[in-house]
């Protein structure tokens, strides 16, 4: 292999070319404009857009907190039940408090923090479950 790109230009490269060059008036904008095209990909100027983006991943990491938290209540009165050792429960309900702070956080808008503190929250409760 030489390295060196090929200088010729192969017939089907430039016919493509002009029928693109043909169909997009003004010098390569779209027809509608650059809003327009915007708006086409999915990613327009609306404000909202990223007011609903804020407030879905809010909801999203409150609710998976509420979720979790409950699972390790759950699952600490169920393994204070059993004869496990002390720190399967303490686990679970450590791992519940934290869960509940994801909450907490996720809730006011601190959606990274309120996911850092979940993935925590469900470590420490897999970690009290593989100490039984």
């Amino acid at each position: 292999m030489s390295g060196r790109a090929d200088s010729e230009t192969h017939p089907e490269i430039s016919a493509v070319d002009e029928v693109s060059a043909a169909a997009v008036p003004d010098g390569g904008e779209d027809a509608r404009g650059a809003e327009g095209a915007a708006d086409a990909e999915g990613h327009g100027g609306d404000p909202q857009d990223g007011a609903e983006v804020a407030r879905r991943a809010r909801w999203t990491a409150a609710g998976t907190g509420v979720l979790l938290t409950l699972a390790g209540i759950a699952a600490c009165l169920l393994r204070l039940r059993d004869s496990a050792p002390a720190l399967v429960p303490a686990a679970y309900a450590a791992g519940a408090a934290v869960c509940a702070g994801a909450t907490l956080l996720g809730h006011r808008g601190r959606t990274r923090r309120a996911l850092w503190l979940l993935i925590a929250g469900v470590m420490v409760m897999a970690l009290g479950d593989q100490s039984d």
